[in-house]
């Protein structure tokens, strides 16, 4: 069992690049130095009860750091989601237990008012340099494995949860991921993604200190500031999470994108069409994969599977699609000579891992949310998923994703897969609000490419267009947004949007009769549907 700990002290007196940022670059033999001194400094601020640092930063080599500290000390790293605030940003620190919060001036704003009684350790504070500097660079290691990271999951279908990370966990990601990706000693790794995030970690530093590679960091992710920094630091590899790739694209194309040192992108959510696209502008692989902070269920793409699908289990994992209500496997998908899903009330279920070899680790003092992970002895996902005939796995949303649009169920992921192939859109959410009789109609909220306006008769001919889209899939409602709500992690954030339905500043159209023409809602048309869901026992409903 290799832990990184481990894998840091064989780094020890390895004087190639470990890090760069912005101006600045670091060998190993320094970063390890300066993580011995971290884990110096953490066990001096050590306290009784659980020996969590909670870390709220920007990507800076201070983050890396500390993590490289608290696997030396025997500490677990807790990283704070920046994009919180308030009552749920003081929430998360407070259940996971932080003994000391390490956090720079920019953020101190984001913490005001907060009542979290815990000493704070600012990383941009003269006295912190000294502190460290003091420090012992040749500190020992205490113990072996042991829980060293609390990550948050995404928050994109509920509340977030702590993922329960060991040192073993993160080390053996890394090198399998080095080892999958065919990644070299003389590679650079690019890190955009947030640092309190498992993708970024797990599939960019850690394969680097598996390797002794680089890591190239950014503070924070630049859909503009992309290509620059590939070509400036040499990048060979870069991470991504949701809707990454879909804002690089976005940016104004040059003829010469294709002319960077790129040769690989890994990534989990972006649309097949953005994969596509990605690849054939900037001249390098793209390789999506379906995981999760938890660990336990991945799918991986093959070169030779359908389109639009995930891909296949690594083998020796039994993992299936099920009806979360029976635990019954689903029957295979049907599609039709368009590729349209036909059977999805039957083949959408859940992907759950049934054999005993999955590593979920749990969350961190949730007892409630691993139980629902954990039932029947398999471990369930949460994420809606069916397979063709031919076992190839095709992804259908999260939990929430499920739309019933009369009395047939629809999933929201193959919808969007149609309408992120439309000219003009950037990024395309589907979630569903109430039907003023009952079930739910679909809504779609649309990013369009910055001065592009929304064009109801084109948009309705792209729709009918479209061979794998069905006549109820089609959005009732489409609102067009200035900017997509995100996670931190850079996945939409559907629970606004659901919450607001067609109540919003933003520009709705909606087509009152399906397969009619899209127009604007006006608020009158808004209080009348308020009112139709009052008439029919709804009201409850009502955004």
């Amino acid at each position: 069992m290799v832990t990184v700990a481990d894998l840091l002290e064989a780094r020890a007196d390895d004087d190639a690049v470990a890090l760069r940022f912005e101006d600045r670059s670091w060998t190993w033999r320094q970063f390890v130095a300066d993580c011995r001194r971290a884990a110096s400094v953490a066990s001096s601020l050590r306290r009784p009860g659980p020996f969590h640092l909670g870390v709220l930063l920007d990507n800076t080599p201070d983050f890396l750091q500390w993590i490289g500290g608290a696997a030396l000390a025997g500490a677990a790293v807790v990283g704070i989601n920046a994009t919180r605030r308030g009552g749920e940003l003081a929430a998360d620190i407070r259940h996971t237990d932080c003994q000391v919060l390490i956090t720079d001036r920019p953020h101190l704003e984001l913490l005001a008012g907060l009542d979290l009684d815990l000493p704070l350790v600012l990383v941009d504070d003269p006295a912190y340099d000294e502190r460290l500097a003091a420090a012992d660079p040749s500190f020992s290691r205490v113990g072996g494995d042991h829980v060293l990271l609390l990550l948050f999951t995404s928050g994109s279908t509920g509340a977030p949860k702590a993922v329960v990370c060991s040192s073993s966990r993160l080390a053996t990601s890394g090198v399998t991921a080095a080892e999958r990706f065919g990644l070299r000693t003389d590679d650079v790794l690019y890190e955009a993604m947030p640092l309190f995030h498992g993708n970024a970690l797990m599939a960019n530093w850690a394969p680097a200190l598996a390797l002794g590679a680089t890591v190239a960091l950014r503070r924070r992710f630049s859909a503009s500031g992309f290509l620059p920094d590939v070509r400036r630091f040499g990048a060979t590899y870069a991470n991504y999470v949701g809707r990454a790739l879909a804002y690089i694209l976005a940016t104004p194309e040059s003829p010469d994108d294709a002319d960077n040192p790129l040769r690989l992108a890994f990534g989990t959510e972006a649309p097949a069409g953005d994969r596509e696209r990605f690849a054939r502008r900037f001249g390098c692989v793209v390789v999506e994969s379906y995981g999760s902070s938890e660990g336990v269920i991945s799918i991986l793409a093959r070169a030779e599977m359908p389109a639009g699908a995930l891909g296949l289990p690594p083998e020796g994992t039994d993992v299936v699609v099920a009806d979360p209500a029976t635990g019954h496997e689903c029957p295979p998908a049907r599609f039709d000579d368009g590729g349209r899903l036909l059977n999805a009330a039957e083949a959408v279920g859940e992907i759950v891992r049934r054999d005993p070899g999955g590593s979920f680790e749990g969350y961190y003092r949730n007892p409630e949310a691993d139980a629902e992970r954990r039932r029947e002895g398999w471990y369930w996902s949460g994420d809606l998923g069916y397979r063709d005939a031919e076992g190839w796995f095709y992804f259908a949303g999260r939990g929430a994703d499920r739309l019933r649009v009369d009395s047939e169920n629809l999933a929201a992921a193959p919808i969007e897969r149609v309408l992120q192939r439309l000219p003009g859109v950037v990024v395309a959410a589907v979630y569903p609000v109430p039907d003023i009789r009952t079930g739910d109609q679909v809504m779609a909220a649309l990013e369009l490419v910055p001065g592009t306006a929304f064009g109801p008769e084109a948009f309705a001919a792209g729709l009918a267009a479209a061979p794998d889209l069905g006549t109820k899939e089609a959005p009732r409602f489409v609102r067009v947004v200035t900017g997509m709500p995100l996670t931190g992690s850079n996945k939409v954030d559907k629970g606004p949007l659901r919450a607001a339905a067609w109540r919003t500043d933003d520009p709705v159209w909606w087509r009152p009769e399906r397969g009619g023409p899209y127009r604007r809602l006006t608020p009158e048309d808004a209080d009348e549907l308020a009112a139709e869901l009052q008439r029919n026992g709804r009201a409850v409903l009502a955004p």
